[in-house]
């Protein structure tokens, strides 16, 4: 556990809703509970919380997963900050079901329980969702590889997941895709009910380099035709990349996927990843300090974006090969904007 104190700041968040700025509050505590500490974008969320706490002159406590998926963890840093008497909760869910009993604790003891990049089940067990559009996400990488590659409708294509537990962020940017891509869906919730043809079939990577790697080599055995592979994220398509170049593949597939850390990115300059969708973790997070303030404060409840039922923080596509249409922006410009 860490924490920060530091002098007042200007709170974005307080103007945007019409207040001033804020003073030092001493007396407020917040907390920060991520999947993992170890993947870029979490260490990036917890980098844009510390530098808003500094600001707002708050005390700030940090938790974190063993790996993802780690509920039990997650379930204690909860209670932990209940029992710390925190003003409220940033957290990303690694199970958006699971948690839902002890976020429903938080809020009784009148937490402001905010959840970053992984909506809740249903959205509204949090008071609010600051988030990237991961159905948009996943579909701006569906769009640009089925204009890309050369034969779509005759496509073969693997998608890397997250894991069994199929998480809100998990299955929005699967379906994402293969809606990008003109795959017909199902149930949007549900990963792997699709019947097109194209699909060789869905593995899970846990959302990193060594579940990539395993993933794509057990689909390679499925069907070594593979020439499109979505992947959760920007981990996992590294380990993908591996996998098809250990086979003497690495020319047959492109590789599509999410985050926007300058990892990823500079693998898209590489040709790595043919094109990935950019989020942005050290707004999500700064945001949401701004608000747990300003909750503090008075006891303003921040309001999702009109006509959905979180508060959007963006994406943009990143990709050297731009196509007619789809917006979108190249690795050199993304290496200005990135993050890890």
């Amino acid at each position: 556990m860490t924490r920060f104190f530091a002098l007042s700041g200007a709170s974005a968040l307080a103007l945007a809703l019409g207040a001033g700025g804020a003073a030092a509050q001493d007396d407020i505590t917040a907390c920060l509970i991520t999947k993992t500490d170890t993947n870029p974008f979490f260490v990036k969320m917890k980098e844009g919380a510390s530098e808003a706490a500094e600001a707002q002159g708050i005390t700030l406590n940090t938790f974190a997963g063993k790996l993802d998926g780690d509920v039990e963890t997650q379930i204690a840093a909860v209670e932990s900050c209940i029992a710390a008497g925190a003003s409220g909760i940033l957290i990303t869910p690694s199970d958006s079901r699971a948690l839902v009993p002890v976020i429903e604790q938080a809020k009784e003891n009148d937490v402001l329980v905010i959840a970053l990049d992984t909506p809740f089940e249903p959205a509204s067990v949090a008071d609010a969702t600051f988030a990237t559009d991961n159905f948009k996400a996943g579909e701006l990488i569906g769009q640009w590889a089925a204009a890309t590659i050369d034969d779509p409708e005759n496509a073969k294509i693997a998608l890397l997941d997250l894991n069994p537990s199929e998480v809100s962020v998990d299955y929005l940017r699967d379906q994402g895709f293969l809606s990008g891509f003109g795959i017909d869906i199902k149930d949007p919730t549900d990963i792997g009910d699709e019947e097109d043809p194209r699909i060789v079939g869905h593995d899970v990577t846990d959302g990193n380099e060594q579940g990539g790697q395993q993933a794509m080599e057990n689909l390679l055995q499925v069907d070594s035709g593979i020439n499109v592979v979505y992947t959760i994220n920007e981990p996992a398509a590294a380990g993908a990349y591996e996998a098809l170049s250990s086979f003497g593949m690495a020319d047959q597939a492109t590789i599509v996927s999410v985050d926007g850390g300058c990892p990823g990115v500079e693998d898209v300059q590489a040709g790595v990843i043919g094109a990935t969708s950019m989020q942005f973790p050290l707004k999500m997070a700064s945001m949401g300090i701004d608000a747990i303030v300003q909750y503090a404060k008075d006891g303003t409840v921040p309001e999702p974006t009109e006509g959905l039922d979180f508060l959007n923080t963006g994406v943009t596509l990143v990709t050297d090969q731009p196509v007619d249409g789809i917006e979108s922006i190249t690795s050199e410009e993304a290496l200005e904007q990135c993050w890890g």
